[in-house]
């Protein structure tokens, strides 16, 4: 996979280095400092790696953090967690858009950095100093204060400031990483070079991830917040540092034109000809320059009045048009077409991702159970999270280097699934693990009540945590069949020059996921709860019936389980390419227009590795 990747990027578009400089924002040429290259691989690793560790180090335990210290009721604490993983979800696919079409990713990385210490540090505040939080409860029955407006927006300008900063590194990061290599030339061992830096990306993805959720979740667990939340500051300092050590060797290419601007001209211009009649000849229909002439397709016929040359003062004597607010090519509209095509489907992967973001329930379950693995060592809660990677990972090797070859020995053929079918397999697998966890929910609450602990949330049941194993293998199975059939679905229905909104689109889906997850959860908090009546999802875990809210998250999967076959039916065929094979072909915009963004790379998901070197 990694090999054909190589070739998604422009390999002679920038002279070499020690000739001109790469900067687009430097005045002075650097003539005698060679730019790029191997030497630059371990600043931009380290400084993605870092910056993972830290900011996913920060989630697994932050409704521990919330509740503890600053009182905040169980509804009140995933409410705000799902809007800061929404907004960091989100915010990546701007600072995309800015890398591209203002800053560039040099300087979109470096304030990313900068913003995601300056985050981390604010959050160590909140720790260190006393009167950033509550006061603890005194023992004289007096209420407890509550958190005060300025103490809480401190909290969520420290949550802000983190999803800018990675909104900043996570788009840009592995692109600008494939740019230090794209020197010009030809130079046979360009590839496997870039080769080698997307595996030890790669690699250092998945590993910083698993830290994260052992390492500095261990550090919280055993030596407190003030500790633990100021190593990952410490390492967002690094991050920032390691970046900014190396400007000197990177290569810094030009701001580019992003596809954005292309959507929003044709919904403008079809807008402006709306009131025009359709031409009878194909010539009429405004086409990329040397592409031939074409016709646009019926779907969405609307939005082919975009392309119409209303008179021959439209286009230019070198066939480009006079203003691109009044006239789109075909080629624009058909892009723009496709997406909308996808965004059904795109839209039946919210609800893995809505269990997917259900993150503080499994936390109280394990905190109520018993997770020694030996007398002396037990899990923390909020590390149950690696087993989703673990699965992830190995579910991953097993279906490529394992089922793959021996299915395709025993027909015969080459054999594949195809993406929208893991797709739809991945739905039903998320749907099961809901099922799972609410009948592990439902056995763990009956132990608690028998046991005598209906009024004492903090009470361990005698039950072992490493059932809770089960429904988190079950989701990173679920992942890695939906996210990864996902992305290759987008990547092989949407043109080559779209490739930079194939790559933004699972995040997107994840952004509106977080969202969708607070208004779901706020539902069954008002509705599930009376005079008397305990809400489903109550603070106190054993009151609650957080098996309730598995099992309607389970329906809910099965309904979009039945959207998701809707939406294939009506959507048609898919193309059966093999997209390594499509990201190789050249794109049509390679000889129009050189501010084209040729080398974006898929930004892929933090928790879908590419394992296919195998």
């Amino acid at each position: 996979m990694k090999e054909e990747m190589a070739e998604y990027f422009p390999l002679s578009e920038m002279e070499d280095s020690e000739k001109q400089t790469c900067s687009h924002s430097s005045l002075i040429p650097i003539k005698s400092r060679k730019k790029g290259g191997l030497i630059t691989m371990p600043f931009i690793i380290a400084n993605e790696a870092l910056e993972s560790v830290a900011s996913y180090g920060l989630l697994p335990n932050m409704t521990n953090y919330l509740m503890g210290e600053y009182r905040m009721g169980f509804t009140t604490t995933q409410n705000l967690l799902f809007f800061w993983s929404a907004s960091t979800n989100f915010l990546p696919i701007v600072g995309a858009a800015v890398a591209d079409s203002y800053l560039g990713r040099f300087l979109t990385i470096g304030l990313g950095s900068i913003f995601s210490f300056l985050g981390s540090a604010v959050l160590w505040l909140t720790a260190m100093i006393p009167k950033a939080r509550p006061p603890a409860c005194n023992q004289t029955g007096q209420a407890c204060k509550s958190t005060t407006g300025p103490q809480y927006m401190l909290l969520v300008f420290s949550f802000l400031l983190l999803s800018i900063g990675a909104g900043g590194i996570r788009p840009c990061s592995l692109a600008f990483g494939a740019n230090q290599f794209d020197k010009g030339g030809s130079d046979p061992n360009k590839q496997t070079v870039l080769e080698s830096f997307f595996a030890w990306y790669y690699t250092s993805s998945v590993v910083s991830v698993l830290i994260a959720l052992t390492g500095i979740v261990y550090l919280q667990d055993r030596l407190g917040w003030k500790i633990g939340f100021g190593v990952p500051a410490i390492l967002m300092f690094l991050s920032a540092l390691f970046f900014f050590l190396a400007s000197p060797f990177y290569i810094k290419q030009k701001v580019r034109s992003n596809v954005f601007a292309s959507f929003i001209r044709v919904i403008v211009v079809a807008f402006k000809n709306r009131k025009l009649h359709y031409p009878n000849q194909n010539s009429d229909y405004h086409h990329k320059n040397g592409s031939g002439p074409q016709v646009p397709t019926e779907k969405l016929r609307f939005l082919n009045k975009a392309c119409i040359i209303r008179s021959p003062e439209d286009v230019k004597p070198n066939g480009v048009s006079a203003n691109p607010w009044n006239l789109c090519t075909v080629e624009q509209v058909e892009e723009l077409k496709a997406l909308i095509r996808v965004v059904p489907l795109w839209s039946t992967g919210i609800m893995i991702s809505i269990n997917l973001s259900q993150s503080s329930f499994p936390l109280l379950q394990a905190q109520s159970m018993n997770r020694h693995l030996t007398k002396g060592f037990q899990i923390p809660a909020g590390s149950f999270g690696m087993f989703l990677m673990i699965a992830l990972t190995i579910w991953v090797l097993l279906y490529d280097c394992v089922m793959l070859p021996l299915a395709s020995k025993i027909k015969g053929r080459p054999v594949r699934l195809k993406p929208i079918v893991r797709m739809g397999l991945g739905i039903f697998v998320s749907c099961m693990s809901m099922v799972v966890s609410g009948i592990i929910e439902h056995i763990r609450r009956r132990r608690a009540i028998s046991e005598g602990l209906l009024n004492n949330s903090q009470g361990l049941v005698e039950m072992s945590a490493m059932w809770l194993i089960i429904p988190n293998s079950l989701n990173g199975i679920a992942e890695a069949l939906n996210a990864i059939g996902a992305t290759e679905f987008y990547y092989s229905e949407l043109p080559k020059s779209m490739s930079s909104i194939a790559s933004a689109l699972l995040g997107l889906g994840m952004a509106v996921a977080n969202l969708l997850a607070s208004v779901v959860l706020s539902a069954v908090d008002k509705y599930t709860k009376g005079e008397g009546k305990e809400s489903w999802i109550s603070s106190n875990i054993n009151k609650g019936h957080y098996e309730y809210y598995y099992w309607l998250l389970a329906l809910m999967t099965g309904f979009n389980l039945l959207y998701f076959v809707v939406c294939c039916w009506l959507y048609g065929p898919s193309v059966d390419v093999d997209v390594t094979m499509r990201m190789m072909e050249p794109s049509d915009d390679e000889d129009e227009d050189e501010d084209e963004d040729k080398d974006d790379l898929p930004q892929k998901n933090k928790s879908t590795p590419d394992l296919n070197s195998c």
